[in-house]
């Protein structure tokens, strides 16, 4: 179909392809972005969006949805066996309500919670004290150790037996290494505590098998349905057992298991109608990540990671944790006298897109940190190989150590329009 919005919206259109331009003559690096495929866009914009749905399949509030009830099911079970699970919503409209819907249907307020400290590589919906997570439920955090900046399962532990929390949130938007979810499971057990698993970031990887589920160990998985998973921007709410293991304890009069508490917190607890064309992408990305060479594409991803980390290395750069086990990297440049904040504008400034971060125990505040996170999803889905990966860390490198030097500077943007042109982006745009 011809686009009409050139004659519609002359002004929308040129911002629209402004935008396309930019993201094929850039170096897409911020961790939580990636490209869908055309197909995926295509749904996107299709006649689902007319449709009103509130409830669920079988059980909806308005007529004639006979045909978004296949759509809604068929993404639903996509994501059970794509997953291994017992049952799946597909409805939340992004990964900060979908955390919020299993807080919704799992606690009352002021029950205490335990997540990831945001400035060590946690999120916002995990207990930040300016979130919903952080001002309706007693948060507590456990973050990093000093030294290796990896997770002390022990001191985590020791925080849980303290502080006795009913849930416990396991995964991170700027941890470079694998989470050990029996370890996790095993705190929980202790001290009685639901186990949720966020895995936005690296549900892709899982997927894969270049990262361990945590379907054996969490009460219930929240993931993004973009970012490794390459999808549309939504997310799911994943429970390996429908059985709710602390009914007697926390919910001994409520409803029966955590599919019914999970899906009422979604509707009427939370939200109204979902977003049909957002839920048919879904299915099409499930899909797409069924296919036997998404396994090669969560491979490549973490190979060029590391190959980036490796020369980031060489070239004299402070990396948490001294390196990465998946899709992201965060560097500190604390060595190099510049802020994150100064390293995103210079290297945005020749193509290369990244985000300013927190380092842990950063002394820096947050919009002036320490530190930048990157990471290689998207470019890996453009085709770029671990040899890629080393020249845009050299790359990186010399914009970084020699940020006036204009001839370093004019030879980085032809060496990055060569990179561009090698892997071209939406040809068919």
């Amino acid at each position: 179909m011809k686009s009409s919005l050139p004659q519609n919206d002359p002004e929308l259109d040129y911002w629209l392809k402004k935008e396309l331009e930019r993201q094929r003559d850039s170096l897409e690096m911020i961790p939580s972005e990636n490209f869908t495929s055309l197909a995926v866009m295509e749904v996107l914009g299709s006649i689902l969006t007319n449709k009103y749905s509130e409830g669920y399949p079988g059980k909806r509030y308005y007529g004639g949805n006979k045909y978004i009830d296949e759509i809604e099911n068929l993404t639903r079970e996509r994501a059970k066996k794509l997953f291994g699970v017992e049952h799946a919503n597909v409805q939340p409209y992004s990964g900060s309500p979908a955390n919020q819907a299993v807080m919704f249907g799992l606690l009352n307020p002021g029950d205490t919670i335990l997540g990831m400290e945001l400035a060590q590589g946690g999120h916002l919906t995990h207990g930040y004290k300016f979130s919903f997570s952080g001002r309706y439920y007693r948060a507590v955090n456990y973050g990093v150790d000093k030294e290796t900046h990896l997770l002390d399962y022990e001191a985590i532990r020791e925080i849980a037996l303290k502080e006795k929390p009913k849930l416990i949130i396991c995964g991170a938007t700027a941890y470079p290494r694998i989470i050990d979810f029996a370890a996790f499971r095993k705190i929980a057990d202790e001290v009685q505590a639901y186990l949720l698993a966020d895995i936005s970031h690296i549900a892709g990887l899982v997927v894969a098998g270049v990262h361990p589920s945590p379907v054996p160990y969490a009460d219930v998985i929240t993931t993004t349905t973009h970012k490794t998973l390459r999808g549309p921007r939504g997310a799911m709410i994943l429970l390996p057992n429908v059985i709710d293991r602390w009914h007697d304890l926390y919910h001994p009069n409520g409803k029966k298991n955590l599919a019914e508490l999970i899906d009422s917190a979604i509707i009427p607890g939370l939200q109204g109608g979902p977003h049909n064309h957002q839920t048919a992408a879904i299915a099409l990305a499930l899909k797409e990540a069924a296919e036997v060479n998404f396994t090669a594409y969560g491979k490549a991803i973490v190979a060029n990671s590391q190959a980036l980390a490796k020369t980031l290395i060489a070239n004299g750069f402070s990396l948490i944790t001294g390196g990465t086990d998946n899709h992201l990297i965060l560097i500190d440049l604390s060595q190099q006298g510049i802020s994150g904040k100064q390293a995103e504008i210079l290297l945005d400034n020749v193509g290369i897109t990244v985000n300013k971060n927190l380092v842990p125990y950063d002394q820096r505040p947050p919009l002036d940190p320490s530190g930048i996170r990157l990471g290689t999803p998207a470019l890996t889905t453009r085709g770029f190989s671990t040899d890629d990966m080393r020249e845009v860390g050299e790359i990186i490198a010399k914009v970084l150590l020699q940020p006036v030097n204009q001839t370093v500077i004019n030879q980085v943007q032809h060496r990055i329009k060569a990179l561009t042109n090698k892997y071209p982006l939406y040809p068919e745009l």
